[in-house]
Parts: C-alpha cells; structure tokens; sequence
C-alpha cells in the first residue's frame, strides 16, 4: 500500500511538472518570422509589416525579426510600424543590416531586441520636411517632442536606454555614460555597430550583440524554431490605396444603391454600387482587417433589405435587421484588430471606423438630398426609365398616361402594392410605386410625386361616415 502511495505521488508530479513545461517548450519550437523592411518606410510598406505580424501572432512565433536596411522615410508610417510593435505578443528583433536610419532608427527601437551588422549604424531620427528642409521652428518643436515622446516611451517598455532615443530626435541632448560622453549637445546621434554595442558600467547602449548575419543571430539568441521569409506582395500596395479610399468608396456605394433604387431595372448605377463596396471589402481583405465572415454579414444584411423592399414589405424587421448587418460589416472592415485582442473592439479601434463611416453616411445624405431634386429633371435621368420601361419585341406606342397627373391626385389601387403595382385614376390605369408600404387592393391612393413615367403614390386615410 505504501509502495501504491509513493508510486502515485510521483506520478502526479512528474504530470503537473510536464503540463508545466509544454507550453514552454511549444514557445520555443514555434517559427521564427523574419519580415525584411527594405527601402523607405511607408504606409504600403506599414500594411505588409502589419500582416506579417498577425501571420506570426496566429503561428504562435517564437519570434518576430526585421531584417532592416533603410535611410528612413514617412514619420506617420514610422508611428503606425511602431504601435504595431509595441502590441504585438511575440518577441521582436531587428537586425540592422547595413543602416537603420531616421524612421528606422524609430521602428528599431520599438523592438525588444536589437542586433547589428559589423558595418551597420543607427541613428539621425530627427523629423525633417518631405522635401528634405528644416520645417519651421514652432512645427519643428512639436513634432520633435512628440516623437521623442514616443520614442522614449518605446525604449522604456522594451529596456532600452531612453536618453539615446532621445538624442537620435534631439539635436541638443547630451549623453554621457558616467564621465564618458556619448553624444555632444551640437549633433543628432548615430551609432556604429561597436559604439551601440559598446559596454559601459554592466550596460550596453543598445545594441544586444553585432553578428555578420541572420543566421549567427539566430544562433545567438538560441532561436531554434523553423524559419519563415515573409515578402510584401503587389496586393498590398493595391490594398493601400483602397483602404486610404475607403470613405470614397463607401460614398459611391451608397450614392449608386440610392439612384438604383430610384430607378427601375438594375443599370449603372447598380454596377457602381455593386463595384465600390466589392473594392472597400477587397482592400480591407488584403490590407488584413477583414475576412470572408464579414463580406457573408454584409451579404446576408443586404439580402434582407432586399427582401423588405421586394417581398415582406412593411414588416419592417427584416429591413431593420439587414440595415444594422450591413453597418456594423462596414465598421467590422475597417477595425484594426490583432490576434490576441479582444473580439470586440474598444473605442480607440473603433474611433476611424466611425469617423471614415460618418464623413461617407453625411456625404451620401448631402449628394441625395441634391440628386432627388435634380436627377428626374436630367436626360440622363429619363432615358434610364424609358429604357427600363420599354418592352423588347416591336415597337409600340404607349400613351404617357402619367403625364397628365398631378400630386394630391386621388385613385383606387387595383392591384396590391408590394410596393409596386397599378392603380386607377379616372377610368385610366396607371402604373405607380408606394413609398415602401404594402398597399392593399381596393384602397384609395393619392399621388405624391411623378418623375417622368414614375408615379409614387401613398395610401390615403381611412374615413367613417356616420
């Protein structure tokens, strides 16, 4: 029995001990990313860097590297690179290899580790115009304190030395390492390989090792995982340019679905519509902020409304619900959410959603307004409803019998309304549409407004004669 007891207790130890060490042991044989940024730093270069990042996120990377070699570039791109990083949940390195310079230098900091070629230097990260000028004192002065606001805030978190962030922003600061001076107050600081890795009092000034190569790094950090080369694609310049369009396409979405709906028959209009919200979904696909589930919500939101217009009109839930599926898949495209964040976004991943939805949603309601009065008055206008309305086969002639209506015209709807149908007006049948309410045969209609051969008509009240 004794024997039974002591096999038993080390047999649950030697379980709690080996559940203990898997996930260790799984961290360290998970894949190791490396992203090269090559060139200048820019958004189309931000969006591949945030894919590849999320990639790494779902494989449960040991690692995440950048292969660096850049003289710079956008600072607003930089910021984005660096928030990217600074969220992220796998380690990041960076490996200079030859320069790491301006937005570089920034982006290069924002990692936990940074390792350097024998040739490579760091450094220069003062903000300068597109143009390669000065800006002016007071711009210059706010940009350069943000920036060495940020950058110090990256150091901190990732265990670098914040005075040598700074000193790569600020021209005036002064690094001294006990009575050594790293940096005069006179130049903005660049490092070489060996001055960033050089030691002073237990601690390096960045640098973690110099190594000739990705491969010795590799060795170095102990990073034994299976490598992944990760490349941007063509797409992502493409996606770029549709997610930076978005508030244009979500416009011409909603202004072509409004002057299809006012129009009879499936046109160009239709064609517009259908083409801007496939490229907003398309770009915020390849941009990394959507998937297939949220095009199938906006699909099956759309469906709805569909059906609340042309069949179950009235009912007014399905077109509720289809209206609410398609706004929050709109929002859902345009969330920047990563792996392990929360499913459901909080304000500040929702704050460009909202404010690219809004300017679409009040220039939509602005250009409606201005074409409802002014589009039935157009040729254009008129040829797509006399088109839609001909019938194919030899010619007729038909009597514009609508022509002669006036609004407040009164009539009995022969047919029911579902939202189209025929009414009587006078002896003369004529075709007409409801506002979107079911109108049931028998009841009295009145004419609201006529454009062209469209006659729209809404029921006219229930009186009782005593």
């Amino acid at each position: 029995m004794l024997t039974f007891m002591k096999l038993r207790w080390w047999f649950s130890w030697i379980l709690l001990l080996s559940l203990l060490a898997v996930p260790g042991r799984a961290a360290e044989r998970g894949p190791v990313y490396i992203a090269p940024l090559d060139g200048d730093v820019s958004s189309a270069q931000f969006y591949f860097l945030r894919r590849a990042l999320k990639d790494a996120e779902q494989a449960n990377a040991s690692a995440f590297i950048i292969d660096m070699r850049t003289k710079g570039g956008a600072v607003d791109a930089a910021i984005d690179n660096m928030d990217a990083l600074l969220k992220t949940t796998v380690p990041t390195y960076t490996y200079v290899n030859p320069r790491a310079l301006s937005a570089g230098a920034l982006i290069a900091i924002a990692t936990k580790k940074i390792y350097m070629a024998p040739t490579a230097v760091i450094g220069a990260a003062a903000p300068v115009l597109s143009t390669g000028d000065d800006a002016p004192k007071t711009m210059n002065d706010k940009t350069v304190s943000a920036l060495s606001a940020m950058a110090r805030a990256a150091s901190q978190q990732n265990g670098h030395n914040p005075d040598i962030a700074d000193a790569f922003i600020w021209k005036e600061k002064e690094v001294k390492f006990g009575d050594t001076v790293i940096d005069r107050p006179d130049s903005l600081l660049t490092l070489s390989a060996q001055e960033a890795f050089r030691e002073y009092d237990g601690k390096r000034v960045l640098a973690t090792a110099v190594v000739p190569s990705i491969e010795a790094l590799l060795s170095h950090a102990k990073l034994t995982g299976e490598v992944r080369r990760v490349a941007p694609t063509g797409f992502e310049h493409v996606a770029f340019w549709l997610t930076t369009l978005s508030p244009l396409l979500l416009l011409g979405g909603i202004i072509g679905a409004y002057i299809e709906f006012k129009t009879p028959g499936f046109g160009l209009p239709g064609a517009a519509s259908f083409v801007c919200f496939t490229l907003f979904f398309t770009g915020s696909y390849i941009a990394g902020l959507a998937g297939y589930e949220v095009i199938a919500i906006f699909v099956v939101g759309l469906v709805l409304v569909l059906l609340e217009l042309l069949v179950f009109t009235g009912t007014l839930i399905p077109g509720i619900v289809g209206a609410v599926l398609m706004v929050g898949a709109l929002i859902w495209a345009m969330v920047d959410r990563y792996p392990d964040q929360s499913w459901w976004p909080d304000s500040d991943m929702l704050i460009r959603p909202l404010a690219n939805l809004g300017l679409a949603t009040l220039l939509a309601i602005v250009t409606g307004a201005f074409l409802a009065r002014w589009l039935p008055s157009t040729g254009f206008y008129q040829r797509m409803v006399l088109s839609a309305a001909t019938p194919s086969g030899p010619g007729v002639s038909v009597p514009a019998t609508s022509s002669t209506l006036s609004r407040e015209a009164a009539g009995v709807a022969i047919t029911d309304l579902r939202p189209s149908g025929r009414a009587e007006f006078d002896g003369r049948m004529v075709d007409v549409v409801s506002q979107g309410d079911w109108i049931e045969a028998g009841r009295q209609v009145r004419v609201i407004s006529v454009e062209g051969t469209r006659v729209m008509v809404a029921a006219a009240p229930i009186t009782f004669q005593a």
